[in-house]
Formats: C-alpha cells, structure tokens, sequence
C-alpha cells in the first residue's frame, strides 16, 4: 500500500502569484509597501501561508492566525469537544447547541448540497471515516462496508433549528466539512483584515487563495497562476489576473492511496462511497468567495467537464478552468479571453 498526502507550501500548491512594486496609494487607506509582512504555518493540516502588504501589522497578523487556529478547534471533525466532533458523537442522540459561525457554515453547506443536487454532501464522512486518505490509516474498505455506509449519506437528513442554533443528525451520520471548512475561514480572514483598514493581502490556506485589493505590481490584478495537476512543485498551466477573489483547486494529485498499483483519490463520489471517476485531473474555480469557491470545486469536480460548465454558466460570478486527463484545459466563457496559456505540455480545447 502507497500513502501520498502533500501539504504544498504557498505559492506553489495551486498556485503562483507575482508581487513586485508598489502601487499608488489610495486615500483612506494603509500605506502599500513592496516587502510583505508574510508568516507561514502549518495548520488545517496544510501549509498556509499570509502576506500584508502593509508596514507595521504585526498585531493584525497575530490576531489573524489567532483567528485561524480558533476556527480549526471549531470546525474540526476529529478534535475532541469541536462543534463537529460533538455533533457527530451526539448522532441519534441529541441536538447540539454550536457557535453561530459552526452554524452558518453548515447552512450554506446544506444550500450547497441542495444546488448540486446532493453532489456535495457533508454527511460524506460516513465513507471518508473508512478510506482515511490523507492519514497514515489509509486504507481502500470492503465492498460490504462502503455498502453499509452509503444509507447514512444523506444531507436531507441533517437538521437545523436557527432559532436554538442546534444541529442534529441521524445515528450513524458522520459530518465532514473539510470541503468546505478553509473556504469558510478564508473569508473570515479576509474580514478580519478588512476590519483593520487592510486592503493589500494574500491569504493561502493550502490551496484556498484570497487576494485583497489589487496586485503592487500590476495594474490588472494579482496574476495567479492555475496548478499543473501532474506536478506538485508550482508547475502551473496557464494563469488568469484576479483583482479582490478567491481561487479554489481541487486535483486528484493533491491526497491519494495506492493499493495493488491502482491509485484511490480523495474526493470521493456520495453516490457510490468510491473516488469519483472521470475525466477531469484538477479543477480552479474563480469566485469572489472562497467558502462558494471551495464547495464548488468538489461540486464541479463530481459532474465532470461537459455538466461542470453547464452549471458555472448557471451561476453569476463564478468561472473556472477544468483540465483533463489527456491534458486539455477547458475553460469557462467568462475566462477565455483571459486566460493564457503559459505551458507547452497542454493545449486549450474548444469546446
């Protein structure tokens, strides 16, 4: 058995931005310099990385990875006494009382779920809790079990009451937010900062990207470049100028097992409780928040490039770029006079 989990190091993960020189400042707002304050941790078991562009915020970057670790204790599926540890544990059970931004979370998830026509599926954890990929207990499960999870799948089956702010679930649902958890605190991150008049950042936790404001260096916005899903080391395809956004990847390159020389990856299909497959390798999604951004990677990852477009064009504000298996990039009708193409090994499809 082969276990591959990469926690990637900013920049390099999903993708590659460019900084250079100051732009003019704008009244009312923190003076802009070239160096950033930048801090790298790991946390979210990932590599997330933040940069202000701003002098003297030390106490803003504190507060900021302060922010982050207190979402991680929140929104943790296997921390003891986090609002999701406590939900799955009360299963059948109990409703249980959860802070207000747990509730939030669960709600646009849920809206998610509904939109993708059960796609996205938090309730997913019954499965996720027998493959494991992505720890050292991977491991591909049974026929038998994966059948016998299947049933407790089931997002109709979680129950909100917005008045109590409880969340209950049925006896043998496991709720799994990781989906969508780093998009959620990327956004609350990004307000945090907004908060204390900053307006020049990136925020990367682990291939969940907000840029603030527009680049120091270029006019046109941050360049962000979309990872290459055969490499792992900041190799990337094309890249897209985004001004105050979010870009969100998810890739079968990121977290897999391999048993018997067959490769298992992460994102795993609720209908079937197996990796979902097709033909898609990665997929980057363009949106202005990162928590749609993050729920909508694994959506569009799980209906594939041809229903994957049909639903970005359903949506306003959302583009994205889909790269396939034999190397192709498909890109979105709001992108394709911006993205460029920057690898020789790939080739745009017109689709």
């Amino acid at each position: 058995m082969k276990l591959k989990w990469l926690a990637l190091p900013l920049l390099i993960c999903s993708f590659f931005l460019v900084a250079c020189q100051p732009k003019q400042i704008a009244k009312n707002s923190l003076p802009v310099i070239e160096k950033p304050l930048t801090r790298t941790e790991t946390l979210l078991h990932t590599v997330v990385q933040i940069s202000i562009y701003h002098k003297d915020q030390e106490e803003a970057m504190e507060d900021g990875l302060a922010y982050v670790k207190e979402m991680e204790r929140l929104l943790s599926t296997n921390l003891e006494g986090s609002d999701i540890y406590r939900i799955n544990h009360a299963a059948g059970k109990e409703a249980v009382k959860v802070d207000p931004r747990t509730f939030e979370l669960i709600e646009r998830a849920l809206e998610t779920s509904e939109q993708s026509q059960g796609r996205f599926d938090i309730s997913i954890g019954a499965v996720n809790n027998l493959w494991k990929i992505g720890s050292e207990d991977a491991r591909k499960p049974s026929d038998a079990e994966i059948k016998a999870a299947l049933p407790h799948i089931h997002y109709q089956d979680v129950q909100l009451d917005k008045k109590n702010q409880t969340v209950a679930v049925k006896e043998g649902m496991v709720l799994e937010l990781g989906a969508i958890s780093k998009g959620y605190i990327a956004d609350g991150l990004k307000k945090l900062f907004a908060e204390k008049g900053i307006t020049t950042a990136i925020i990367n936790l682990g291939g969940n990207v907000v840029v603030m404001g527009s680049s120091p260096a270029h006019k046109e916005g941050w360049k962000v470049g979309v990872q290459d899903p055969d490499q792992v080391r900041g190799t990337v395809v094309g890249s897209v100028y985004v001004v105050d956004g979010s870009v969100v990847t998810s890739g079968i390159y990121e977290r897999y097992l391999e048993v018997d020389g067959v490769i298992y990856h992460h994102i795993l299909d609720p209908a079937t409780g197996y990796p979902v497959e097709n033909t898609i390798s990665g997929v980057t999604v363009f949106t202005k928040t990162s928590t749609q951004g993050d729920a909508l990677s694994t959506t569009l990852f799980l209906l594939g490039i041809d229903k994957g477009m049909e639903f970005i064009d359903q949506l306003d504000g959302v583009e994205a770029v889909f790269i396939d298996k034999n190397r192709g990039v498909h890109v979105s009708k709001g992108l394709k006079d911006q993205f460029e193409l920057s690898n020789e090994e790939y080739h745009l499809v017109n689709d």
